[in-house]
């Protein structure tokens, strides 16, 4: 009897929660936090502050404690899939997963183009390195090669992915963030010179200036990403009070990293002067040369670039193998199916990788870099943010249609709390999705029509694509393999019961008489490669 207890107390011991409030807050951090986006809202110098507290409040945090009750909810494969799916069915499940899927390919672009700028600033001369940097050929040069190389070690499996991602976040966003943050305050308390307009009265927006709003509403997706560590609140200690206690000190770290970074650059960088893939490692190398040592920026930009690599190897093999997972179940075509010997969904990695190809493309196409810069980071905000969308509504839905089912955790203050919390979610993401159609004045893109034109075209294209591809799938694509890997609906398990539109498990069955499922197929799958919400990531 001793000896049993005994085991069962080292079990228990095992199986309890190990995260704390700081460990869970540094995780949240690191995935939030990024430098790149941060010299589109030096532009605002002092109004900036109001922008991000403002995103924080409407965005930061609803997405946060949506997803926390999301994940404890639906823990299962799939993510937002699952999530979405449980709520509204799985049409508009698999059109969640793979706008995940599709922002991330539309956004390696772009922070790819960050990294090229930071190579070219390694450079000791500041004109060569800002001219290299603006140069169209260097661009798609460096952004194709780190982003092959990303995915070849994604092809490795996650163990090297996730080395590289571990080391050039902290190497290349986490150091680089508190030292910009140390220099600016410096520069600011010499009394030193500064490019920014002083005052309290400077802090409220001008709302006069309506295209003043559209660069900062992309504020909202520098918040992104704190919805993928809400499958750890099961590991919290005392989840109700620490998980919230722990998204609090995230949220208010991460807007002092952006409010300070951002106004830093804002300190030293004339208005006018601003440029949204250069400006970052310009203030770093005038940081260092006002203070006599110019040769750290080199060290700095080579930082820099380890941590774009970081990042892109994590986010190359999340959202494909979360996609890849899903399609397994059924839901793509037996080629994008396959995984390799190390567990990478392969086929989808190579797809991927041309898609991005063709991105790149683009900036030899249109009249700047910035340009190409401007519109991708555009389009890689509306995508994502029709997925928060779906998110928000979802999180609402399933209070009043699964109520019953067990939560970890739950948005506080009932279904009012949910509505005040995933409603301000909701309303902030759609204002930001609006707000992104507009041209924004700062920046030159060519023609607005053009901008807007397509804007519009890639939203449609992006959207119809999956809904598309759900309506065409065919029973043959579910396999006994993926089927079995793959968790129901709860709905499903109810035979359809329900859920408006689900097809009951007769139908399904009618279905499945008129093509036979092939028999399994175990050499075409590797082992599971799915961590969490969107993968490894």
């Amino acid at each position: 009897m001793g000896s049993g207890a005994a085991g069962r107390s080292t079990a228990a011991r095992i199986a309890a929660p190990t995260l704390g409030v700081l460990t869970l807050a540094i995780m949240n951090i690191t995935a939030v936090v990024s430098l790149r986006g941060l010299p589109a809202e030096a532009e605002y110098g002092l109004t900036s502050i109001f922008y991000y507290t403002f995103a924080a409040v409407f965005f930061l945090i609803p997405v946060a404690l949506v997803a926390a009750e999301l994940a404890t909810g639906w823990p299962e494969k799939g993510g937002v899939f699952r999530w979405v799916g449980e709520a509204f069915g799985p049409r508009w499940g698999f059109l969640a997963i793979f706008l995940v899927w599709m922002q991330s390919t539309i956004w390696f672009p772009t922070v790819l183009t960050y990294g090229a700028v930071s190579l070219a600033f390694v450079g000791p001369n500041q004109t060569w390195d800002k001219a290299l940097s603006s140069n169209k050929f260097y661009t798609v040069l460096i952004v194709l090669g780190l982003y092959w190389a990303a995915t070849l070690v994604t092809m490795r499996g996650l163990k090297a992915s996730a080395t590289i991602a571990k080391w050039g976040g902290l190497i290349g966003t986490i150091i680089p963030a508190g030292l910009l943050i140390v220099l600016g305050a410096t520069y600011l308390a010499e009394g030193r010179p500064v490019q920014i307009q002083m005052g309290w009265d400077k802090v409220l927006p001008d709302f006069s200036k309506f295209s003043n709003l559209v660069l900062a509403a992309s504020i909202f997706l520098f918040y992104s990403g704190m919805e993928m560590n809400a499958i750890h609140v099961k590991d919290v200690r005392n989840p109700k009070r620490n998980y919230p206690l722990a998204i609090l000190m995230a949220s208010v770290a991460t807007v002092v990293v952006f409010v300070l970074g951002t106004l830093a650059i804002s300190l030293i960088i004339p208005k006018t002067q601003i440029n949204l893939t250069q400006s970052l490692l310009v203030s770093y190398r005038d940081f260092f040369k006002s203070f006599g040592a110019p040769w750290l920026s080199s060290v700095v930009a080579v930082a820099l670039f380890l941590g774009v690599l970081g990042s892109v190897t994590v986010w190359v093999s999340g959202p494909s193998s979360a996609l890849g997972a899903v399609g397994r179940a059924g839901y793509l075509p037996p080629f994008f199916q396959r995984v390799n010997k190390h567990g990478a969904p392969s086929h989808i990695l190579i797809a991927q990788g041309l898609l991005v190809t063709f991105l790149a493309l683009m900036f030899v196409i249109l009249p700047s870099v910035q340009a190409a810069y401007q519109i991708l980071s555009q389009l890689t905000s509306t995508l994502y943010l029709i997925m928060y969308m779906l998110m928000f509504s979802a999180a609402i839905y399933l209070r009043y249609s699964e109520p019953k089912t067990p939560r970890a955790y739950r948005v506080p203050g009932g279904d009012a709390g949910m509505w005040v919390i995933g409603g301000a979610g909701l309303i902030g993401a759609l204002i930001a999705f609006v707000l992104s159609f507009i041209p924004p004045s700062q920046i030159k893109v060519g023609s607005p029509l053009t901008y807007v034109l397509i804007l519009i075209a890639g939203n449609v294209l992006f959207v119809a694509l999956p809904l598309t591809l759900y309506a065409r799938r065919k029973a043959s694509w579910r396999t006994s393999v993926g089927s079995a890997d793959f968790a129901p609906f709860n709905w499903e398990k109810r035979g359809g019961l329900g859920h408006p539109g689900a097809p009951t498990l007769d139908e399904e069955a009618e279905e499945e008489k008129k093509t036979p499922m092939p028999p399994k197929r175990p050499d075409r799958y590797g082992p599971d490669v799915e961590r969490g919400p969107y993968g490894d990531h």
